[in-house]
């Protein structure tokens, strides 16, 4: 006669599995809760608030469904502030992988003196973004700054570094170049100390000289180590606030009014919490399709060892 009732073995280890996943949930709580408070819940708050009006306090008050897009749509100062940011990330994204990686390469040889430099080069790691820009700025004083009073005696008229909308955006970029090659040559660095010497001895064997040695083993083999860069750089690109906030805030005429600093303003300035939401949702949006691309794409390219 047969019945449904389960082999005893089966249903032990059924009752294991459970268990195992109640001990593994009990152990990971700590870190699920955190992450819902702080990284899931802000997230769908945001997406909520954007489809409200909400008060000075950021109550919502009244639904308005995708209108605050539809201003955003329409709006040229949010049209300024997408401009300034592809701007930005193009100005400083390659221009700081290149910087990072060729210090990082000339870092990488066996010369006697070597280790001061390393340190010199990723010293910027330890500089907070308030105490960087603030050196920044001092350095880009319109009269009292060292780059103006270098070009004044060389012959050359100072540049009005932060209060010209058309230069504004370059002396931004500077600092955020700057204050970003630690981290980047510390990654990079470390990526080369990983390649094997005897494929350089091989190659030195075989005749290679240090440009196909650099292109044809250096480069690939530190692929995944740029496309980590790549990303994160990128990423930050979108995210960058405080030397925004501390050199320019957001001008002159809006053009260091990158998204991000876009964003803190309609809210904590103007009080318009929902209509800053759905700039922060479009945000998510545009980081989330670059990260996207970059995965797609320059991920093929990447050698792994």
């Amino acid at each position: 006669m047969k019945t449904d009732t389960l082999p005893p073995k089966r249903t032990s280890a059924n009752k294991k599995k459970w268990k195992n996943l109640g001990v593994g949930l009990l152990y990971l709580s700590p870190a699920l809760i955190i992450t819902g408070i702080f990284l899931f819940y802000p997230m769908f708050r945001t997406l909520y608030l954007s489809f409200f009006v909400t008060n000075a306090g950021g109550t919502p008050v009244s639904f308005i469904g995708f209108e605050n897009y539809t201003m955003l749509w329409e709006s040229a100062t949010f049209r300024t502030s997408m401009s300034a940011t592809f701007l930005f990330a193009l100005y400083t994204v390659p221009t700081t992988i290149i910087i990072s990686l060729f210090l990082a390469v000339i870092t990488n040889e066996k010369v006697k003196g070597i280790p001061f430099f390393r340190v010199v080069f990723s010293s910027t790691l330890g500089v907070s973004v308030a105490a960087g820009a603030t050196i920044w700025l001092l350095l880009f004083h319109p009269s009292l700054g060292v780059l103006n009073n270098l070009l004044n005696a060389v012959g050359l008229s100072g540049v009005q570094w932060l209060t010209s909308p058309n230069v504004a955006l370059i002396s931004v970029a500077i600092t955020t170049i700057w204050m970003n090659i630690g981290f980047n040559f510390i990654v990079l660095l470390g990526g080369l100390q990983n390649i094997s010497e005897e494929l350089y001895e091989s190659a030195k064997i075989d005749g290679a000289g240090y440009w196909t040695q650099l292109f044809k083993i250096t480069i690939p083999l530190l692929s995944p180590t740029l496309f980590f860069v790549s990303v994160v750089t990128i990423i930050n690109s979108f995210q960058t606030f405080g030397q925004i906030d501390i050199l320019t805030g957001g001008g002159p005429s809006n053009s260091t009014n990158l998204i991000v600093y876009s964003i803190f303003r309609e809210a904590f300035y103007n009080g318009y919490f929902g209509y800053a939401s759905a700039q922060a949702i479009i945000l998510f949006l545009l980081v989330l399709i670059f990260t996207f691309i970059q995965f797609k794409v320059g991920e093929k390219k990447v050698h792994y060892q």
